[in-house]
């Protein structure tokens, strides 16, 4: 289940008032390049790809935190029985299932680490799942980039950006090219 566009705004919004910062509008950057992409994709939903997009960082209502905005996400989305927003606050993280190519600090107890672990090899990925990982790649809180600027963004801010890592998310990028038959920038 996810929010209607309405409620997941709400959400965004309420979040952004408890932690201020610029990954409200890197959000919405995700969740407007998320409905454009889905729009050109037959068989996708441009609304709830926009309201996966506005909710894939809601654990960062919580403060200033890593690893743990993807956990407090998740325990938060499904508090409020939205399960399909709440799985994307955990693989938004992970295009590659492997909690190593994180490269924001590993701020959980190794109970919540396990969880996410368990979390990322429960999930068979759909496109929704592809799809936030491949906006979260591309959205700066300005507008989208090019995707190997925004992962030089995220790389110089975490002194690394792992190569498989980086390999996957341009994967994806013609993932959905191929799929939607334009370049990702004609459409962004």
């Amino acid at each position: 289940m996810i929010p209607s566009k309405d409620e997941a705004m709400k959400l965004l919004n309420e979040a952004y008032e408890k932690n201020p910062g610029p990954w409200r509008a890197h959000s919405i950057v995700v969740a407007e390049c998320a409905s454009k992409i889905a729009k050109e994709c037959t068989d996708m939903n441009e609304d709830k790809a926009y309201i996966l997009g506005l909710l894939h960082d809601i654990g960062r209502r919580f403060g200033v935190t890593g690893l743990a905005h993807v956990i407090d996400g998740y325990d938060y989305l499904m508090s409020l029985g939205y399960d399909d927003a709440a799985r994307i606050s955990i693989t938004h993280s992970f295009a590659i299932k492997d909690i190593n190519t994180s490269m924001v600090k590993h701020d959980v107890s190794d109970d919540d680490k396990q969880r996410i672990v368990n979390l990322i090899n429960s999930y068979q990925y759909d496109d929704y799942d592809r799809l936030i990982q491949v906006c979260d790649s591309i959205s700066m809180p300005h507008g989208p980039v090019d995707i190997e600027i925004r992962m030089g963004d995220v790389k110089e801010r975490y002194g690394h950006y792992p190569q498989n890592k980086w390999d996957k998310h341009i994967e994806l990028k013609h993932y959905f090219e191929k799929k939607m038959g334009k370049k990702l920038e004609q459409v962004v």
